[in-house]
């Protein structure tokens, strides 16, 4: 016998419990459904019909199949009521049992398929030539000064443009839009609210000091000495020039120098140190310092304009302070402070005994009545772990967990994360809707920061009536509530068209745990081909190249993998335009090997004398 009869019998039993609870599902949801676009009408009825299948553990049901080498199709999400209906024919045929199509309508794969591609361009435009999947790119402020920049990132393969609400300005943002449009009006415009976001507070200012530092290779020896603006304070050097540091001066005797004219000075360690002038520009003077120095306000200069024997004596300027760091180690001890005292390092006594601890404050002073002891607390990307260890009316303390050996670097305006707690935060600020004016007006979709529930999607769809807006939605899916409540968060959003979906993967990564953030970002790519809504790969992809120039193999495969979602975003960079060229290669190169989840099998090109 071909096929075990015993275990057809018992995949039919579980095929038929799937299907009624699909149906049962349909019911329950019923009035959810029928709230949606009349465009995303078949994309609810899927979506909860695929969230019945998922109800079940289905793993016995795939190990069935498996055992009856039937394909186990694990890339159905998109039509899944098809799928159990393909099946049930399948196995009532073997088993010789009459099978009737049900009358009740139902999405083919081919239709699914089609109704992703529509939503899709709906959000991000028509796909371009050469790949499938959309280039996003974050916009730096630079981007406002000239359309040359625009023009750069498109020709490199941009596609949708990214425009930060939580930096900048709407001078700057308009100015930014302007720029794309000019170039390509059919470029798409993201534009993203702020949000509620957590974060620490300001530093008390450090010392006034310029760190002059020329570069060496790994011996000391050196590469190349350290390139030096000197000007009348104020007057920053040209625009997109490369500089290692930059000291105000007195403008009457900067103005005698000439190439070669020196100057040499006594630095905060005693060192003696030497800057030579080598170009002119306005009232500025290009130098070169080939020690490694620290430059302090009011530091005395003697400035050789031509001869060694003809000298003066000069002072360097004002010069602005340095931001204070707060180096955390583990075991260490962070008091964070409600009200928004300026933070500091550790204090100690001559004994090396310890007076405060460091200290600084935070940006939402409403999570101290949220929080609890015991639950843990993250800065700067995770980059820091802690647990609160003490809860104060006016301030917690933090037990440092983890960070690195070397020390922890915290400044201010750093990201904080609370995984264990529930702040109550709602998704939508006052800011938020004051941006939301401009956004409206000038954007074609707004990402939607810390979305947690449907509540908070209602919030933004009532926002957008009042302002009689008609743009995309995108959300942004960052914390641990909202990845639990992202069928809710769908159904809502589904009211309006278009949206999409933002997979923020470093708060989630944060907020999810290390260990759980790889299932949960496959999830989240199941759940929106479900509902075959385009969701947006983004964090860190390609980093280390747009802000370094050379890609990790690890970011290289990240790229890679990313070409199972409609679009993937790149985060600013001086080398961005240089990633958006490698993302373009390699989603390109890759969609011929893997179209989203599912493996296609090219003809293999290798030697045939084995």
């Amino acid at each position: 016998m071909l096929f075990d009869i015993q275990k057809l019998q018992e995949v039919n039993a579980q095929i038929d419990a799937i299907i009624e609870k699909m149906e049962a599902f349909e019911n329950i949801y019923k009035s959810q459904i029928e709230n949606v676009h009349l465009n995303y009408t078949y994309s609810a009825k899927n979506l909860i019909h695929y969230l019945a299948f998922r109800s079940f553990d289905n793993t016995p049901f795939q190990k069935n199949l498996n055992d009856l080498g039937l394909p186990t199709s694990v890339n159905t999400e998109s039509s899944i009521l098809h799928t159990m209906l393909i099946y049930r024919t399948l196995v009532n045929h073997l088993l010789k049992i009459d099978d009737t199509i049900p009358k009740k309508s139902f999405l083919t794969n081919k239709e699914s398929k089609q109704l992703l591609k529509k939503n899709t361009n709906a959000l991000f435009g028509e796909k371009p030539l050469n790949r499938r999947t959309r280039i996003l790119v974050t916009q730096p402020t630079t981007a406002a000064e000239s359309p040359v920049f625009s023009e750069n990132l498109i020709n490199a393969g941009m596609n949708c443009a990214r425009v930060n609400c939580a930096h900048d300005n709407e001078v700057t943002w308009k100015k930014i839009i302007e720029n794309i449009r000019q170039v390509n009006p059919t470029c798409k415009i993201m534009m993203d609210l702020g949000g509620p976001k957590l974060r620490t507070g300001k530093m008390k200012p450090g010392h006034k000091v310029i760190h002059i530092k020329p570069k060496r290779n790994s011996l000391g020896q050196l590469i190349a000495p350290a390139k030096i603006w000197l000007a009348p304070y104020g007057m920053l050097p040209p625009k997109d020039s490369q500089v290692d540091a930059i000291i105000t001066v007195n403008k009457k005797w900067l103005k005698k120098t000439k190439k070669g004219s020196y100057f040499t000075f006594t630095d905060s360690r005693d060192k003696k140190c030497k800057i030579t002038i080598q170009d002119k520009e306005g009232f500025g003077r290009w130098a070169t310092c080939k020690d490694s120095a620290f430059v302090t306000t009011g530091m005395q200069l003697t400035v050789f304009l031509q001869k060694k024997s003809t000298s003066e004596i000069h002072t360097v300027h004002e010069l602005l302070p340095l931001e204070e760091i707060i180096y955390l180690f583990e075991g260490d001890t962070l008091k964070l402070n409600k009200e928004p005292i300026l933070g500091e390092p550790a204090t100690y006594n001559d004994q090396g005994n310890l007076v405060d601890f460091a200290h600084i404050s935070c940006t939402l002073p409403q999570l101290f009545s949220k929080v609890k002891k015991g639950e843990l607390i993250y800065f700067d990307d995770g980059k820091i772990e802690g647990v609160i260890d003490e809860i104060h009316s006016d301030y917690l303390l933090i037990k440092i967990t983890n960070a690195k050996t070397t020390g922890g670097k915290l400044r201010a305006d750093k990201g904080i994360n609370l995984p264990d707690s529930d702040l109550g935060i709602c998704g939508l600020t006052e800011k938020d809707k004051i941006d939301l004016k401009f956004i409206a007006k000038y954007a074609d979709a707004v990402n939607f920061s810390f979305v947690n529930n449907k509540q908070d999607v209602e919030d933004l769809i009532q926002e957008l009536k009042k302002l009689k807006a008609s743009i995309g939605i995108i959300l942004k899916i960052e914390t641990q509530k909202s990845f639990e409540n992202l069928p809710s968060i769908l159904l809502k959003a589904m009211e309006n068209y278009p949206i999409g979906v933002m997979i923020a993967r470093g708060d989630l990564a944060i907020e999810t745990g290390w260990k759980n953030f790889a299932i949960i970002q496959e999830e989240i790519l199941s759940i929106c081909e479900a509902a075959h809504i385009p969701d947006i790969w983004a964090t860190q992809v390609l980093e280390n190249l747009a802000k370094k120039g050379i890609p990790t193999r690890a970011e290289i495969t990240d790229a890679a993998m990313s070409q199972r979602a409609e679009c993937v975003m790149l985060n600013k960079g001086p080398y961005i335009e240089k990633a958006v060229k490698m993302l373009d290669k390699i989603l390109s190169k890759m969609q011929q090997i893997q179209k989203k989840r599912i493996a296609l099998l090219p003809q293999l090109k290798f030697t045939e004398n084995l």
